[in-house]
């Protein structure tokens, strides 16, 4: 052992190229038999049916070693070999489990079927927007919007005044709710009286003999008219209609218009009417037989309608 080498290296040291290097040559390292440089590698590539089982192999030669860098000239790819099979690429079955032999194209059921969902999920998100869209919108219309004229004044437009008067009902009185002075008085033997339990005022055609109502609920000044139902028979009859404590008009008139005849009182119902002024909030209505009156009536009803009317 000489100063420098402590002998064979071990063979975790040993370097399977040290052969190309000085220092590995001076250590006596040889370049590895076997194929295109690799170490102890042997062909053993044979034609298909000459190995035989149970016989011992005829020696082989040594293969002939290559220059480094170039592949030895018996290696070669076991097909090019004589007698070597031939080989072919074998098609993969497709996916799934279902393979024929055939090769297969792109799955194009799933991609339909992923396009189809693709598709209606956007669908549902565009009805979903446009249906909050639309809640928002209306929100945002809700919030902003302009007031009306109605809004804007307490004042009603003359198409709304024009329904409010429609609106309104004003007031009907039965011949009991009347207060009676000067001998009148209630009965109820003539039938044909639209008064609650068919009750009329008699004993109108004496001098002095009145009825009054006090109207409440008036809405507003102005033109109304005053309804009374009546019977009559035989001749005209007129009586004085007093509004507020004066005198309305000459006379209201009280003509026989059913036609009764024989003092048959029960087909004598009718009415007339009168279009007074009245005042807003209460007022005073009375129907009298004052002197050169003709008071031979029967009397059931008054009630109002608001502006001059016939009916």
């Amino acid at each position: 052992m000489t100063p420098g080498n402590n002998g064979a290296s071990t063979p975790e040291d040993d370097d399977p190229f040290g052969y190309l290097y000085a220092d590995g040559q001076a250590n006596g390292a040889q370049p590895p038999s076997g194929g295109y440089g690799y170490p102890n590698s042997v062909n053993r590539v044979r034609p298909v049916g000459t190995r035989q089982y149970g016989q011992q192999a005829a020696p082989q030669a040594p293969p002939q070693q290559g220059v480094y860098g170039q592949p030895s000239a018996h290696y070669a790819a076991p097909e090019t070999l004589p007698g070597g099979a031939t080989t072919t690429q074998s098609p993969q079955p497709g996916h799934g489990g279902r393979g024929s032999g055939r090769g297969r194209g792109p799955n194009t059921k799933g991609l339909l079927i992923g396009a189809i969902a693709v598709v209606a999920a956007v669908v549902i998100g565009i009805g979903v927007a446009m249906i909050g869209g639309d809640d928002e919108d209306k929100g945002d219309d809700q919030a902003g919007t302009t007031p009306t004229q109605s809004q804007d004044s307490t004042e009603p437009s003359p198409s709304t005044s024009e329904s409010a008067q429609d609106e309104v009902e004003l007031p009907t009185i039965d011949a009991k709710a009347l207060r009676l002075d000067g001998g009148a008085a209630l009965a109820s033997d003539v039938e044909g009286a639209q008064s609650d339990g068919g009750i009329y005022v008699t004993n109108l055609n004496q001098p002095g003999s009145t009825v009054t109502w006090t109207v409440n609920g008036i809405p507003k000044d102005g033109a109304y008219t005053v309804f009374v139902r009546y019977s009559t028979t035989d001749d005209p009859q007129s009586m004085t209609l007093t509004v507020n404590g004066k005198p309305f008009g000459s006379k209201l008139n009280m003509d026989n218009w059913a036609g009764a005849k024989d003092g048959d009182f029960s087909k004598g119902w009718t009415k007339t009417y009168a279009w007074p002024t009245l005042n807003k909030g209460t007022n005073t209505i009375s129907v009298s037989c004052a002197d050169g009156d003709k008071c031979n009536v029967l009397l059931d009803q008054l009630w109002l309608k608001e502006g001059q009317v016939k009916d």
